[in-house]
């Protein structure tokens, strides 16, 4: 997927990865990025066209499609983490918030840019995921089913979309550092390192991005003898 001159939407694009993307677009050339966000006035960088999105919202999400007509790059990466296991009370609550902005959220946005992305040539959709598509341990155990969903949406949109010319690409890291793991005392990539390994990837025309060492690792083990999600943490 060709990024000079393309036409480019960013959910979530007001900070962390989202604005690292949006950054990093403008750097390589896209002739217009459409930077989402629930308030568009979060958006401040130079360059890029704020555009109202809430991706819980099916009006918006229409709305953002009518608006962006002419996108041929649609970046789902708006999402929440929250910390949580499936044996707290709230479980089924926070359960159900991840899904419905992690995983609802990218099936209405890609639902709603498909058609665009057909009449533009075919285009691509990245679709952020996680290396906690495939690792889950009772901090965020939570968080990690949905982006295990976004890896298996991303899966079928594939193949669904595979007709009028798409790329699919789902991105996996471990911990970024942004306002989502302030406070995690973990080992974190910068949002730049894993924005430019996934526009490469993109630009390669790959279907899937390991983004660091870890996740390469951890999806090398996936098919081993004891495979890597049975271990414990």
């Amino acid at each position: 997927m060709k990024i000079a001159d393309a036409t480019v939407l960013i959910t979530g694009a007001n900070r962390g990865i989202g604005l690292a993307f949006a950054k990093a677009f403008l750097v390589r050339g896209a002739r217009k990025v459409y930077a989402g966000a629930r308030n568009p006035g979060s958006i401040t960088l130079p360059g890029v066209e704020p555009i109202k999105l809430d991706v819980t919202s099916a009006s918006e999400v229409e709305a953002a499609a009518r608006l962006a007509g002419d996108v041929s790059i649609v970046v789902n990466n708006a999402g929440i983490a929250a910390v949580g296991g499936f044996l707290a009370e709230d479980a089924e609550a926070l359960l159900r918030s991840h899904f419905e902005t992690n995983v609802f959220g990218v099936l209405r946005v890609s639902r709603a840019f498909a058609p665009a992305l057909a009449r533009n040539g075919g285009g691509a959709l990245l679709n952020v995921a996680s290396i906690g598509s495939w690792l889950s341990f009772p901090m965020l155990a939570t968080y990690a089913t949905s982006k295990a969903a976004v890896w298996s949406l991303s899966n079928g949109l594939r193949n669904e979309l595979r007709g009028q010319g798409t790329q699919v690409m789902s991105l996996h890291m471990g911990f970024v550092d942004t306002d989502l793991t302030r406070g995690l005392d973990a080992q974190k990539s910068s949002p730049e390192a894993i924005v430019e390994y996934a526009l490469d990837a993109l630009e390669a025309g790959a279907e899937e991005a390991l983004a660091d060492e870890l996740t390469r690792q951890v999806h090398g083990g996936l098919s081993a003898e004891s495979p890597v999600y049975l271990m414990p943490r």
